[in-house]
Order: structure tokens, then C-alpha cells, then sequence
């Protein structure tokens, strides 16, 4: 994030926004600048990204479906906006310690032992470690001493929108980014495939809500896309996952996709217009 607060610092805070007295490498100030950062950031990338999502890839036939509970986007905008919030302040946390220089965040493809193979892999070690632990977090949320206090809130929602991305309770949403901000205090990871790591993480989890259950036959079995985490939402012991199946496979809670047999959302609101359609 440090790249993100100098060109924040450089262009707006410094010119326009703080006295000429306040030194922008004092705690205080790099503090606020990053959750002022971090919360406007965040809340564009969700609202901005989602809308994008709901308008030109979402189904809008599965507002239909008699699962869609009443005024459901307005409330999933309105629990996503305040999650967001919510979630900035700790999360500031972590940014400022990894501004510090207390991560293992690094700027220069040289300073890789692997050089660009090194990039590739920390890419793929992120993938797996967040996808892992997220799946026991997730799973561990669904554990009745918890799920009621904390993740119902996003389970209301059984048919979601590109909007209940981010709709969570916000120790919820916090604890599930958690593996993301954790990997570079762990392993190597350059900064700017950090910061696209990061915005990839967004676009993820708004497209597994979009309905759109489309994916390649062959990676049917691997990825975990809408088609499965729909499930999820709607019989809840299944596809615990973020990116892959691997973990709800070697965890016993992997479910194949109803909608791509047959018998998804998209199918039953299909068969609900055919017998409106006939009673006309």
C-alpha cells in the first residue's frame, strides 16, 4: 500500500488536503491517509464493480425466483456499504504495519532469489494459501456457535446479486479477508502483483455472486464459480471454497452444480414462467 498512499500523498493529500507543516511520513497522518484510502477505495471497487456485474452479466429473470426476498439489492447495497466501513479500520492495521516495512513485500523483480519464476510462483502459493485458509474459515463460520452472530447476515440472501459480494457482517468480511493481508507477512510477494492480487480478490468474489454459471466443461471440477457457490447459498453445507474445489473435496463438502444439472435457479424460474405462461 505504500505505493498506493505516495501517489494519494503526492497528487491530492499534500497539495490540497494537509498543512505543509504535517510530514507524511508521521504515523498519525499515514494512519488516517490509509483508511481514508482504503474505505472510499473499497467502496468505489464494490459499488463501481458490481454495478458493472448486475447490469451486463447478472440474470435479471432471477429476481423471480421466490427465494428473491423483497427490496434484496437495496439491502445487500446497504450491508455491503456498511461492511465496508466497518472492515477499513483493522484492516488500516495491516497496511500501515506493511507500510512500515514489517512485511516481506518487496518492489524489484531482482530482489526475487526466482527472479520472474519467483513472481509466478508467489502467485500461485497466494492463490492456494487464501484459498485454503478461507475455506476453514468459511466452514468454521457455518459452525452453529458462530454462524447466527455472524455469517446469517449474508445468508439471507439465497439467490444473490453482484451486490451481496461484500454483504457481511463486518467481523465476518474482516476475517475473511484475513489470509489475504496475512500472506505477504509470511511469503515474498512483489508490491504491484499485490495490489492486482488484491483487486483480482474483489472481482472474484463479485462474479461467483452474478449468476452466471457458465465454465468451461473441462474446469467444471476445479474451479469454484456462481454455479457452486450458489449452491452454497442455497443448502449451506456445500462448496465452502473461494477460487477451487480442492479443499471441499478433501473436506467431504463438495456438491456438484444443480444448475448444470438441470435443476439450478435459472431452471426453476424457467419452469415458474412456463406455468404462469400456460394458466394465461
Amino acid at each position: 500500500m505504500d505505493h498506493v498512499l505516495y501517489i494519494a500523498d503526492r497528487y491530492i493529500l499534500t497539495p490540497y488536503v494537509y498543512p505543509a507543516s504535517w510530514p507524511e511520513d508521521e504515523a498519525l497522518r499515514q494512519i488516517i491517509s490509509l483508511w481514508v484510502v482504503t474505505m472510499i477505495g473499497a467502496e468505489l471497487l464494490y459499488l463501481g464493480f458490481a454495478a458493472l456485474n448486475f447490469y451486463t452479466v447478472f440474470d435479471h429473470k432471477l429476481m423471480k425466483h421466490p427465494q428473491f426476498i423483497k427490496n434484496q439489492v437495496r439491502q445487500e447495497i446497504q450491508l455491503g456499504v456498511n461492511s465496508i466501513f466497518w472492515m477499513s479500520f483493522p484492516t488500516v492495521a495491516l497496511f500501515f504495519w506493511e507500510v512500515k516495512g514489517h512485511s516481506k513485500l518487496y518492489d524489484h523483480i531482482s530482489e526475487s532469489s526466482l527472479g520472474w519464476a519467483g513472481v509466478i510462483l508467489s502467485i500461485a502459493g497466494f492463490l492456494f494459501f487464501t484459498d485454503m485458509c478461507i475455506y476453514w474459515i468459511h466452514r468454521w463460520m457455518h459452525h452453529k456457535l458462530v454462524y447466527k452472530y455472524l455469517h446469517k447476515k449474508h445468508h439471507i440472501f439465497k439467490i444473490p446479486t453482484p451486490f451481496a459480494s461484500h454483504a457481511f457482517h463486518p467481523l465476518d468480511g474482516f476475517l475473511s479477508s484475513l489470509p489475504y493481508h496475512v500472506y505477504p507477512f509470511i511469503f515474498p510477494l512483489h508490491k504491484v502483483v499485490y495490489l492486482s492480487l488484491f483487486l483480482f480478490v474483489n472481482f472474484w468474489t463479485i462474479s461467483i455472486h452474478d449468476g452466471d454459471y457458465r465454465i468451461p466443461g473441462p474446469l467444471i471440477c476445479v474451479i469454484n464459480g456462481a454455479a457452486h457457490h450458489v449452491d452454497h447459498h442455497l443448502h449451506f453445507i456445500y462448496n465452502y471454497g473461494q477460487y477451487f474445489t480442492l479443499w471441499d473435496r478433501l473436506g467431504g463438502s463438495y456438491r456438484h452444480p444443480s444448475a448444470l444439472l438441470g435443476d439450478g435457479s435459472h431452471d426453476h424460474v424457467r419452469k415458474l414462467m412456463a406455468e404462469a405462461a400456460k394458466t394465461k
